[in-house]
């Protein structure tokens, strides 16, 4: 299968220039190749994506659709590389002013593999590629980049503060490299990958439902659903591992994350169906006598649960993040949880959970899609993010009935 990194980086940059001056020739000057260079280099380009990039006339050439997308794809993968490696205030300091247009696929590609597994042997047993050439290939960036991108801790190697830069900036260039492939393509209706990453509340209904819509319409998308805490997923998401995250929204995002809503989701407390509180109206002073199972500290669930108490939290015997865990434990013990029901509405609808009887005002949090700021999805994966908007209403209904 083509990868991103097999397309040759210098002709992809070319790309632009033949489609704003539409000439071969002139082209070819922009980009400091020669005319048969540029010519046979856009031939390969063709040959590998499998479709026509330009139209060849007397009067020069004309892009086709596949051409414009890709080149646009192309610059903001170029924009990306750009914009990890420039520095600001950085006055002085070795390297080039334009690193981004010096990098090869294959420096790339290795460097990739070398950050994954940070070291050079590692990075050889997993790519197949040899030691000495992935170690040339960092030092190669190092010294376009002007700066140290790794260096020795122990008896391993960590990237630098430059080297994560530069890994997030080539991760983002060959998912946008990737995209402009498919929609050079058509983008077709069957094959690709998406990762979402699922936060516990949304892979209980919503990030499901979404994804069996989905693939009744794209059988043959591969869906990574990658599970984990907002925590856990926002690097992810910011170095485009994972395509959008779906949860709780937070009030102060990073300024590179988008959020857009979903739905709200008031949350409640729970207990197993022979609970000594259950089936009876209870008081908060009751509440504060009870041993709880919530969410670690920092969590917005367990923020929720503090607040209920003014200051004056119950014992905590067991801090977990795994709704699997606290459910297993509120079925088995006295212990009681704050949950939305909707992470265990399996458990609610047979009755082998109840819910506590307490009104908890401002219990509500609101659930939603979280991008990078700037993120332009191919129409697969627009697709996907309208399902999630459209299981959110039906979740919400059958709820209500």
């Amino acid at each position: 299968m083509l990868k991103p990194f097999d397309l040759n980086l210098r002709h992809l940059r070319a790309l632009g220039n033949v489609v704003a001056l539409r000439s071969l020739n002139r082209a070819a000057e922009a980009a400091g190749l020669s005319q048969p260079a540029l010519t046979q280099g856009l031939g390969k380009l063709e040959k590998q994506i499998g479709v026509l990039l330009f139209d060849r006339h007397s009067g020069g050439v004309t892009p086709t659709a596949a051409g414009l997308a890709l080149a646009e794809r192309a610059e903001r993968a170029f924009a990306h590389l750009a914009s990890a490696t420039r520095r600001p205030g950085r006055t002085g300091a070795r390297g080039f002013s334009r690193p981004e247009q010096l990098m090869t696929a294959t420096q790339l590609e290795a460097f990739l593999h070398f950050s994954d597994a940070q070291g050079f042997a590692g990075a050889a047993a997993a790519s197949g590629l040899s030691q000495p050439g992935i170690h040339r290939a960092v030092r190669e960036l190092e010294q376009v980049c002007g700066t140290a991108l790794a260096e020795r801790r122990g008896r391993g190697m960590v990237l630098t503060p430059a080297g994560r830069s530069l890994a997030r900036g080539v991760r983002l260039a060959a998912g946008e490299l990737a995209a402009g492939m498919d929609e050079a393509r058509g983008d077709p209706e069957v094959g690709g990958r998406i990762a979402i990453g699922a936060m516990p509340l949304s892979r209980a209904l919503v990030v499901p439902r979404a994804i069996a819509h989905f693939l009744r319409e794209s059988p043959g998308t591969v869906i990574d659903v990658v599970e984990g805490s907002w925590r856990e997923l926002i690097d992810p998401l910011l170095d485009g591992i994972i395509d959008v995250m779906v949860g709780a929204l937070r009030e102060n995002p990073p300024p590179q994350i988008d959020q857009v809503a979903l739905f709200t989701d008031r949350l409640a407390i729970f207990a197993r169906k022979d609970h000594p509180l259950a089936a009876r109206q209870v008081t908060l002073d009751q509440l504060r006598g009870q041993s709880w199972v919530v969410g670690p500290q920092g969590t917005p669930l367990r923020a929720h649960w503090e607040a209920l108490f003014a200051g004056d939290p119950p014992p905590v015997p067991v801090e977990c993040g795994s709704v699997m865990v606290i459910r297993g434990l509120v079925m088995q013990s006295d212990l009681l949880t704050l949950l939305s029901p909707d992470q265990i509405a399996v458990e609610l609808d047979t009755a082998m959970l109840v819910r506590i009887d307490l009104d908890l005002p401002g219990s509500v949090r609101t659930i939603g899609i979280s991008t990078r700021r700037g993120w332009r999805p191919t129409r697969a994966q627009q697709r996907l993010v309208d399902l999630l908007h459209q299981a959110s209403v039906e979740t919400r209904l059958h709820e209500n009935q």
